[in-house]
Parts: structure tokens; sequence; C-alpha cells
């Protein structure tokens, strides 16, 4: 973690942790990783916002879309911690079981 001096409207100095993250997203057309840092303590859905990312892409839509932390699944109001890459998921265009099955009767043919 990185200590950064602030001080606040009162005129007294203070320290705010700040944490590093990355920011995953990709689409056929785009990949992107994002590296910030932000104050310990931001939740998965601020740092995401923090990014920029939700203004650039606009098909993402965090209220139906899922979310992870290096590949396990999270809720939005999850605890950022340091290091932590945050993985947007897009929705899958496919159902996986439907696809295999069509495959097998496919290759049995």
């Amino acid at each position: 973690m990185t200590e950064v001096a602030a001080t606040d409207d009162g005129g007294s100095a203070g320290t705010e942790q700040f944490i590093r993250i990355q920011i995953c997203y990709a689409s056929p057309a785009v990949q992107v990783l994002r590296e910030l840092s932000v104050p310990a303590g931001t939740l998965l859905h601020d740092g995401i916002k923090r990014s920029g990312l939700l203004e650039e892409m606009r098909e993402i839509d965090l209220s139906c879309w899922r979310v992870g932390v290096f590949g396990k699944l999270k809720e939005l109001d999850t605890v950022l911690r340091d290091q932590d890459r945050i993985e947007i998921y897009r929705p899958l265009i496919a159902n996986p079981m439907e696809s295999r099955r069509k495959r097998a009767d496919k290759k049995a043919r």
C-alpha cells in the first residue's frame, strides 16, 4: 500500500491509504487492462467507475453483467484489496451445454 499525505478542509495533515488495482474487460473488438490507485476501502463498483471504463464502453451494464476478482465471481459491494484484478464478464451468447450437444450431434453424423 502507498501512503499519500493529504490535508482536509481544516488544514490538519492526515494520511490516506491507497491501493493499486487493475480493471480488465474484453470484447471481440477491444481488450482493456487498466491500472489505477484508489483509496483503501473502495468498493468494486466504485473501482470500475473510477477507471472511466463505463463511460468509454457504453455496452457494459453492471446491473446484469457479472464481475469477478481473479476469476472468482464477486458482488459489486465487495471491498477491494491491494493488487486486485477486477474482471468484467460479458453475457454468454449461447448456452455452453447446448453448444456442446450440437457439436456432438454433428460429429456423430
